[in-house]
């Protein structure tokens, strides 16, 4: 247990000092009425001494914790808690820049990205992935969606496009645990053992949720990426983000046709026990929510425990109170 406020226990030294104000109150008190206990016989006597400090020491016990509660107490605690997991993987290769959605596919797809994370409850992680040719984590799953929304913002279109790379480094970063914040590293990842199969949509606490046009450039294989997903048990929405006409872009001074891939995402989407949206219809995205089977947890974090001890020190208060009132009809 820490304290926020430490130097409030040096009134604990109030303690020691009151217990022997309290002792020389009584040896008056015994002085003074000497000679009235000497009519009561020994074993009333011994009573009701006994009785008379029962009370005193209630509040003594009841300052002391109040003096603590003053410190403001912190202690690591399980806080149970339903929460659900939810990766937004961006494609940000060159393609995104085309302008068949206004003003270009990765506005479009960060604007709907942002109405999705604004309106999520509490109780849902958010992380966010980027992926070009090669993917990486850009916010590790938080509550904060004031980080998601920066990290959302900071996002600009790169070059190739790797759909399998966005995909595994989301399953790489959807059990991440909120306090693991240097997620990000330009080392080669480790080979990880390969899962046992699951049946596709088991992990329904955690989805991820594929912001793309579709279009796939560079290795692996996105449908062997969705298969291992599907294996691991979670879930793939994917965001056909572009027109199924498409457009041509310039890239570095050469016209490339760019189109949105409907049938590879479908198809992602089917073999993860996912659905397919299109990003034009931003409302389309809160179904996702709506799908996601939240799970019960107990996470242990610090939590400010100062009401518990006013609460004690109240009750503590409360009893010497009572007891004072039952035996001697008045309270001190």
């Amino acid at each position: 247990m820490t304290f926020i406020w430490p130097p409030m226990l040096i009134l604990l030294l109030l303690i020691p000092a009151l217990v022997v104000l309290y002792l020389q109150m009584q040896r008056r008190r015994q002085q003074i009425f000497a000679s009235s206990t000497m009519r009561l016989t020994g074993q009333s006597v011994s009573r009701l001494s006994a009785r008379r400090h029962i009370s005193p020491l209630f509040y003594l016990i009841a300052l002391t914790i109040l003096i603590i509660a003053l410190a403001r107490p912190e202690a690591v605690v399980g806080v149970p808690r339903i929460e659900g997991t939810v990766i937004l993987a961006f494609d940000i290769s060159a393609s995104m820049a085309a302008t068949d959605l206004e003003p270009t596919r990765l506005e479009a797809a960060k604007a709907a990205a942002r109405a999705f994370v604004e309106r999520q409850p509490p109780s849902v992680r958010i992380g966010l992935v980027a992926f070009s040719d090669t993917g990486l984590a850009v916010q590790v799953p938080t509550y904060n969606q004031d980080e998601i929304l920066a990290a959302i913002r900071r996002l600009d279109p790169g070059r190739g496009t790797s759909l399998g790379n966005g995909m595994l480094v989301s399953l790489s970063v959807v059990d991440a645990k909120p306090e693991e914040t240097n997620y990000y590293s330009n080392l080669t990842p480790q080979p990880t053992p390969t899962p046992t199969p699951v049946p596709a949509g088991t992990y329904t606490s955690g989805v991820i949720v594929l912001l793309t046009d579709g279009e796939n450039t560079e290795e692996p294989d996105p449908m062997e990426a969705a298969q291992i997903a599907a294996d691991r048990g979670v879930r793939i929405y994917t965001i056909g983000i572009g027109s199924a006409a498409g457009t041509v872009l310039n890239i570095e001074g050469f016209n490339v046709f760019t189109q949105l891939n409907e049938p590879l995402l479908q198809a992602i989407a089917q073999l993860t026990n996912g659905l397919y949206f299109n990003a034009q219809s931003e409302d389309e995205l809160l179904a996702i929510y709506d799908n996601l089977d939240r799970e019960f947890v107990v996470r242990p974090e610090p939590m400010e425990i100062t009401p518990i001890f006013a609460g004690v020190s109240i009750l503590t208060l409360l009893i010497g109170g009572a007891l004072s009132l039952f035996w001697f009809g008045r309270v001190p």
